[in-house]
């Protein structure tokens, strides 16, 4: 029986998911495994030292924890007890963390809004922490690499102690300034949320409705914070539990085998989650954001150009023409884009390719098959499979 130690924030939906891993690894490889929840605080209040005898006291094989880079951590091997950071400040290079793509996950922020059609774009989030530093970068690279004339801002708090504390008059005061219709990623749920409180908050609410002016996308797809919000908070969704699957996996390895390789556990970005802080289709030209918003809302069915011209007062070819110099590809490319990146969320979910491909209308597998690979690389099947192996 494996005995745990869980250092961390349990009000997170993020730790919840890491036990639910663990828990199901354990089930899985029919043992019993033993895991304390410890709070932050002792180590915030007595140190490193404390957690280690708590470890010692209660014979754990392992500590899982968020650890401040000045924790001396090699301790924890000098006393023969496992330890696992969980993603916080920076990554580890003396033990293994549960981190993750993060400059991937800034780039799926940035690609989901460029397919709305928003030409103004901004980043909130805290400056010295890697799994914001990666995902500004991430976000910022996709944009400029789209079109370099797309304005690009940001905020990024300093304050690395307190991750929930902001200042509501420099946030408000921000998003004034911000060119409207504007897409904002935040580094994760916390951020997003203190956006949408702000908003709330401005006094005659100015140019701050969300979604018309400001459009706000979380990470982790926190569901207390992101239903709390108002409106309810779109998010990127990450594969956690699979991490939490994953970490156990490594842990019960080392248990075995002391000399086993202890490599990092990746929690991989999946898909985003819409609600209404992102249900919005930005384009300056009023008909080609209509065209958008059908396409969207009814990519399940069979979409036709014909379907489209009949939405606004264009010819066939010059809404054609319209589109793609708005958003770079003909309208056929984009509904395909848009079925694809829909089946990668479907498969992400649990379903099987030939249930995703009912599900979106399409009556010729191998059709699927040839656009989804086009697309991401794989096939449809072989994005299924790293999923469940948590590669995605």
């Amino acid at each position: 029986m494996a005995r745990i130690i869980f250092l961390t924030d349990f009000s997170e939906a993020y730790a919840r998911g890491l036990l639910l891993g663990i828990a199901r690894y354990a089930h899985d490889s029919g043992q019993a495994w033993s895991l304390c929840r410890l709070p932050l605080s002792i180590r915030d209040k007595s140190g490193i030292e404390a957690v280690i005898d708590w470890a010692q006291r209660t014979r754990a094989d392992a500590v899982i924890g968020q650890f401040y880079n000045t924790d001396n951590v090699e301790l924890f091997a000098r006393n023969g007890i496992i330890a696992v950071a969980q993603d916080f400040k920076t990554r580890f290079s003396t033990i293994p963390n549960i981190t993750g793509p993060h400059y991937r996950a800034g780039q799926m922020g940035a690609e989901y809004f460029l397919k709305k059609g928003f030409r103004h774009f901004a980043f909130y989030g805290t400056r010295g922490i890697v799994w914001s530093d990666e995902r500004y970068q991430g976000f910022r690279d996709t944009i400029r690499q789209a079109n370099p004339d797309f304005s690009f801002s940001e905020l990024q708090n300093t304050s690395q102690t307190d991750l929930w504390l902001y200042d509501p008059i420099q946030l408000t005061t921000w998003l004034q300034s911000l060119p409207k219709p504007v897409a904002i990623m935040a580094c994760d749920d916390n951020q997003a949320y203190h956006i949408t409180e702000a908003c709330q908050r401005a006094e005659g609410g100015g140019n701050l409705r969300i979604p018309d002016d400001i459009a706000v996308l979380g990470v982790d797809n926190d569901e207390t914070i992101c239903r709390l919000s108002a409106p309810n908070l779109s998010s990127l969704n990450q594969n956690i539990e699979q991490g939490g699957y994953d970490v156990a996996r490594l842990i019960d390895r080392i248990i075995r085998d002391p000399e086993a390789e202890r490599e990092d556990v990746m929690v991989w970005p999946t898909h985003i989650v819409t609600r209404q802080s992102t249900d919005i289709y930005a384009n300056n030209n009023p008909h080609i954001a209509e065209v958008l918003k059908y396409i969207h809302e009814n990519i399940s069915q069979k979409i036709s150009v014909d379907d489209l011209v009949s939405l606004v007062p264009l010819s066939r070819r010059l809404l054609e023409t319209r589109f793609k110099r708005s958003m770079g590809t003909s309208i056929y490319d984009y509904i395909i884009q848009v079925r694809i990146e829909k089946m990668t969320q479907l498969l992400s979910e649990g379903m099987s390719v030939s249930e995703a491909a009912v599900e979106l209308g399409f009556s010729d597998i191998k059709n699927v098959s040839r656009s989804f690979k086009q697309l991401k690389g794989i096939t449809p099947s072989e994005y299924r499979q790293q999923v469940i192996q948590g590669k995605f």
